[in-house]
């Protein structure tokens, strides 16, 4: 996937999402921050209830009622999202930038058939005649590999399986050619092969669109196959980013590796040897947190942590959240080799 081009397409600056409950402000999401380019894959990793799901929703305009949004700068193509109107907001998503979400069986409507979901997005933002609707669903499930793709439009979500539904969300989320896609987790209820494929099929039509894609994730094992960029949540925050390359070769950050050391590496890991884990639990996101959120499981902790913790950076892009200034060494996972290797990014 080529980076020639470095032109903004979606630009975040101190997101924050806050969210009402009876015991308190529940934080969700503190003081983010990341730019993803077009032709980019951005791949947020972080464990379950991270933030994740939050950043992505607060970037579509998608949050629950409850939910309050706070950013210095939300820009989609160097137009405001912050302050848009709702109405401007509504024709810019699953135009402009578009959301393949977690579970295609709850995102797609039981009770209309997959054509009548597909055509409606595209009549609705181009304008277009429902015969010139039904041609462009009928292009796009071809391109995300359905066959027979003409008979599937009267088909209703039930009759497909689960492969299948993920690539009637992918098609659907291209109708428009949109300039960014959020990808939730789209191959989590999937089995290994059909995963596989998904992924595969995401990157090829990233490559061959120039779309910025921010994927999301937990499995670190996609991350390297397909990402160009990495952020690394914990506990509602971003405490690291950079190249695929920077931060599995060489994390910044003590979470970072410790995820990083959970996952068994072929040739490297001795058959029945203990993996790595992470002690402890994750904080509570209720009330203001003191200082880094990981230093209550982190080996390294010192009274310094308990201050709050600023964003470092190096010469060639790698952001990390930490008072330790060396790398934190780990093995590299298979797909992640160079700084800007020829794996990194790719689906194979």
């Amino acid at each position: 996937m080529s980076q020639d081009v470095a032109e903004p397409v979606l630009e975040v600056e101190r997101l924050s999402v806050d969210i009402a409950t009876p015991r308190g402000t529940l934080h969700a999401v503190r003081d983010l921050s990341f730019t993803v380019n077009r032709g980019e894959t951005l791949c947020i990793v972080g464990e379950s209830g991270c933030g994740k799901s939050m950043t992505s929703l607060a970037i579509m305009g998608l949050l629950p009622r409850a939910a309050t949004r706070r950013v210095g700068a939300l820009r989609l193509l160097g137009e405001d999202l912050a302050g848009a109107s709702s109405r401007r907001v509504n024709a810019l998503r699953g135009n402009r930038m578009a959301m393949i979400f977690q579970e295609p069986m709850t995102a797609l409507n039981p009770a209309w058939t997959i054509g009548e979901q597909l055509t409606e997005v595209y009549r609705h933002h181009r304008k277009a005649s429902a015969a010139q609707a039904r041609d462009r669903a009928v292009e796009l499930l071809a391109k995300v590999g359905i066959a027979s793709a003409s008979e599937r439009l009267v088909q209703y979500p039930h009759q497909l399986s689960g492969g299948l539904r993920q690539r009637v969300m992918i098609a659907m989320a291209l109708m428009c050619g949109p300039d960014l896609l959020i990808a939730d987790e789209p191959s989590t209820a999937l089995d290994v092969t059909i995963q596989a494929q998904i992924l595969r099929l995401l990157a090829d039509l990233q490559r061959d669109l120039g779309i910025a894609m921010v994927l999301i994730t937990h499995d670190l094992g996609v991350v390297a196959r397909i990402a160009h960029r990495v952020a690394v949540m914990y506990a509602g925050e971003g405490v690291e980013e950079g190249t695929a390359a920077q931060v599995f070769g060489a994390p910044r950050h003590p979470y970072t590796r410790g995820l990083l050391d959970c996952i068994p590496v072929p040739g490297r890991t001795a058959r029945g040897a203990l993996l790595g884990n992470i002690p402890g639990t994750v904080p509570s996101l209720i009330g203001d947190m003191q200082g880094c959120g990981f230093k209550a499981r982190c080996a390294h902790a010192s009274a310094q942590c308990a201050q709050p913790i600023e964003l470092r950076h190096d010469d060639q892009g790698h952001r990390w959240r930490c008072v330790l200034e060396a790398p934190v060494d780990t093995l590299l996972p298979p797909g992640a080799q160079g700084a800007q290797g020829s794996s990194v990014g790719s689906s194979s």
